[in-house]
């Protein structure tokens, strides 16, 4: 018993000193913690970016050599530092004019025009930052660039479409899209009706339009240096955004109505950052994946091609997945392809409005080249013969005066000119890689990336 009371004594003794030991030790205070550690991010536009640039004023086509203006249309970034603005000029030259193959030139002679367009092939060498820094360019333009490209948006053309915050963002962006279009010189209806006037002529000039967009890919890296990123900022990197963000990316798996299949994969990254309230929730680079939800091909009777995809996931730099809820909201495409979005993100080819009067055109010649001798004179030969090809059909309708050749070139013009516009095949929605897309998101919810797919994105 006397030793079980000294080792008791002696227990409580101990832990007596333990803990006021531990109460009189102080507390470390915030202040006292090490601070956080920043991050050196290196400034550097890594080789195969993506640059769009669209000519700020119209290029007569004369030599090789010939140089050439442009503005850079949308922003580069690097992790959340913009290094390119929106507005940087950048200057080329035009590398090469392909010859034009010698049934292209028959064709179009038939047709009485002795100047068909021929492929250009430019090359843009330096930019021009707005504080006046000049940057040397090694860039290789993307064969197939050079369209005049147009924004799409989703629910534009719905009237009564719900204004949620995707749609407000959305709006914004068509709003910097327009602001970045007033930089390009926008010719006026005159002008437009003379050069429209001048390509009707059997020998005419080629032109570049004001507006026209070349997709330029580096082949050498942009250096900026690097900047100071610190821990605080880091941390905030995955967290959820507020439902209705809307991101910018470039489509990275090139998509056609035509060819791709319901359920392949698709890719883009950011090609900006996502901030909250000052926070950076993802940085330029990420990658998104998803899926084609719904294609269907262009028919017959001019039924144009559908497509709807949407991404799924989002693959952090540490190479984290998230599921996502997103949809399409906004694409740059083609401007000839009249391509529209609905409320949900699916995108359309919507027919040109001209085709009525292209078909009007060539059914209001057919009629007066198909009329008799007493109801139009010598005029009916020449008129039918124009609506079918141009050239042959001017000279015979005017040197022989036959009304059956007449009637005959008449039902041709007029009838083909039906069967294209009305009866062919419709137009494909076609989307290249490194197409612009606004992606809106909705909820999502965090899930572990299995250990076996770690790797980086594809």
């Amino acid at each position: 018993m006397g030793c079980s009371r000294v080792l008791s004594i002696s227990l409580f003794a101990l832990a007596s000193a333990v803990y006021l030991s531990a109460q009189s030790a102080p507390n470390p205070s915030p202040s006292s913690q090490p601070p956080a550690e920043a991050r050196t991010i290196s400034l550097t536009v890594p080789d195969s970016t993506l640059l769009q640039i669209a000519l700020d004023s119209e290029v007569r086509v004369r030599k090789v050599g010939q140089p050439i203006h442009g503005r850079v249309m949308q922003p580069v970034y690097v992790f959340d530092h913009l290094v390119i603005p929106t507005g940087t000029q950048a200057t080329g030259h035009i590398v090469a004019i392909a010859p034009v193959p010698g049934r292209t030139r028959a064709l179009s002679a038939l047709n009485a025009d002795f100047t068909p367009a021929r492929k250009l092939s430019v090359n843009f060498d330096q930019l021009i930052l707005p504080g006046g820094r000049t940057i040397e360019l090694h860039a290789t333009v993307v064969p197939g660039s050079g369209q005049v490209i147009q924004l799409a948006t989703a629910g534009e053309h719905q009237k009564n479409a719900v204004k949620d915050a995707a749609t407000r963002k959305m709006e914004q962006a068509r709003a910097q899209w327009h602001d970045a279009m007033k930089q390009i010189e926008s010719p006026g209806r005159m002008h437009v009706f003379v050069r429209y006037a001048v390509a009707q002529l059997p020998a005419h000039p080629q032109y570049i339009d004001a507006g026209t967009v070349y997709s330029a890919e580096l082949s050498r890296p942009l250096d900026f240096g690097s900047e100071s990123v610190s821990a605080a900022s880091l941390s905030s990197i995955g967290t959820q955004p507020p439902p209705g963000s809307l991101v910018h990316a470039m489509l990275l798996t090139p998509l056609d109505s035509k060819r791709t299949q319901k359920g392949s994969d698709v890719d883009a990254a950011l090609s900006q950052p996502l901030f909250d309230k000052g926070r950076l929730i993802l940085p330029a680079g990420t990658r998104l994946r998803g899926s084609v939800l719904q294609v269907r091909p262009a028919r017959s009777f001019h039924r144009n091609g559908q497509l709807r995809i949407a991404f799924r996931q989002v693959i952090l730099p540490d190479g984290a997945v998230q599921t996502v809820d997103t949809s399409l909201q906004g694409v740059e495409s083609d401007a000839a392809g009249n391509v529209q979005l609905d409320t949900e993100g699916g995108a359309k080819s919507t027919p040109s409005k001209t085709r009525y009067l292209s078909t009007g055109a060539s059914v209001g010649l057919a009629l007066i080249g198909s009329g008799g001798k007493n109801d139009v004179g010598t005029a009916g030969p020449v008129a039918g013969g124009a609506t079918g090809y141009k050239l042959i059909g001017i000279i015979v309708g005017a040197a022989f005066q036959n009304h059956t050749y007449a009637i005959l070139m008449s039902a041709y013009g007029g009838g083909s000119s039906i069967y294209r516009n009305f009866l062919a095949r419709g137009r494909e929605i076609v989307f290249p890689k490194n197409t612009a897309m606004d992606i809106g998101f909705g909820n999502r919810t965090t899930l572990p990336m299995p250990a076996a797919d770690r790797g980086p994105a594809r």
